[in-house]
């Protein structure tokens, strides 16, 4: 028994003195670090190939522009604008600022109906009568033309919100 803890000690002794310290852990990685020339592929979204693609090759090169010439890629116009955060922020903020403008038209709208409507049943005087008459029905013809704008800028909110999910655009982009 005695030799066996004996052993056992000089087992633990010997993993003890092989145990490296955090210190040279630290100096071997830093050295490694040093002797490293690339830091890799970096991925963007531009690498990536579009929805539509299915090929498993690189798209073939633009031909070369003419001496002179602008080089601009036909594929670049064909594409329109570069979709990125901007791009879809502007555009669903410029469609839910006009959404806003008109909710807030037709709220002007029913507070000005509401008055005519007031002024009309408080007249007696029927040429006063009929021009408020003529006045309020001007102003729904008015609401009616601005809820469906209402309408047409809600569409085009979920139109958009349904283009950019479709198109993979991350969800903070759009709020």
């Amino acid at each position: 028994m005695r030799r066996f803890l004996i052993l056992l000690f000089a087992v633990q002794a010997a993993a003890v003195a092989e145990a490296q310290s955090l210190g040279d852990v630290a100096r071997r990685e830093e050295a490694r670090r040093k002797t490293v020339t690339s830091t890799g592929k970096v991925y963007t979204n531009d690498n990536l190939r579009p929805e539509g693609s299915t090929a498993a090759s690189p798209p073939a090169p633009a031909p070369a522009a003419a001496p002179g010439t602008p080089a601009v890629q036909a594929s670049d116009k064909a594409q329109g604008p570069k979709k990125d955060e901007a791009y879809w922020r502007d555009r669903i903020t410029s469609e839910r600022d006009a959404l806003g403008r008109a909710q807030l038209f037709a709220e002007s709208l029913q507070s000005r109906i509401n008055a005519l409507t007031a002024d009309f049943t408080a007249r007696d005087d029927p040429y006063q009568r009929n021009q408020i008459g003529q006045d309020r029905q001007k102003a729904l013809a008015e609401l009616d033309r601005v809820r469906k704008e209402i309408d047409d800028h809600t569409k085009a909110i979920a139109t958009i919100q349904e283009e950019a999910r479709k198109a993979g655009v991350p969800a903070g982009w759009l709020r």
